[in-house]
C-alpha cells in the first residue's frame, strides 16, 4: 500500500514551483499538491505527511488551514514547512503547532532556485 503525502501551498509562483521539486523528491508516494484555495478538510485525512508552503505571513487563502489546525489532531502525521521568506517561517512553524503533527526541520529557500540535492535530503529527513 503507497503512502500519500499533502503539499498545500499559497499559490504563489516560487513556492508552486519548490512544490513540485518536494513531490518529484516524494518517491514511494501518491502526492497531492493543492494551493490553500482550494484545500478542502478532507484533503488532509489520508495523508501520512503533509507539507506547507508560503511566501508571505498570513495569506487569507491559509485562513481555513489555521483554523482547521487549530481544531484537529494530527501526532501521528509528519509534517514540515517552506517558504522563500525568511520571515515567514516562524508564521508556518506556529500554525502547525496546535495540530500536534510531528514537525521536521522547516525549509528556507533564499535563492531563486532550490538546490535540488539539499532538498531531496531535505525531504528525506521529513519522511523518515
Amino acid at each position: 500500500m503507497s503512502k500519500n503525502a499533502l503539499i498545500v501551498t499559497d499559490g504563489t509562483d516560487r513556492i508552486q514551483k519548490i512544490a513540485v521539486n518536494i513531490s518529484d523528491a516524494l518517491t514511494g508516494f501518491e502526492v497531492k499538491v493543492c494551493s490553500a484555495d482550494k484545500f478542502e478538510g478532507t484533503d488532509i485525512l489520508p495523508a501520512d505527511v503533509f507539507f506547507l508552503g508560503s511566501s508571505q505571513d498570513s495569506p487569507s487563502s491559509f485562513s481555513y488551514i489555521e483554523e482547521l489546525l487549530k481544531h484537529i489532531n494530527l501526532a501521528p502525521r509528519k509534517c514540515a514547512v517552506f517558504t522563500v521568506e525568511l520571515k515567514t517561517l516562524n508564521y508556518l512553524c506556529a500554525i502547525i503547532k496546535d495540530c500536534e503533527a510531528k514537525m521536521g526541520a522547516p525549509l528556507h529557500v533564499a535563492s531563486k532556485e532550490p538546490d535540488l540535492s539539499a532538498l531531496n535530503k531535505w525531504v528525506k529527513s521529513v519522511i523518515k
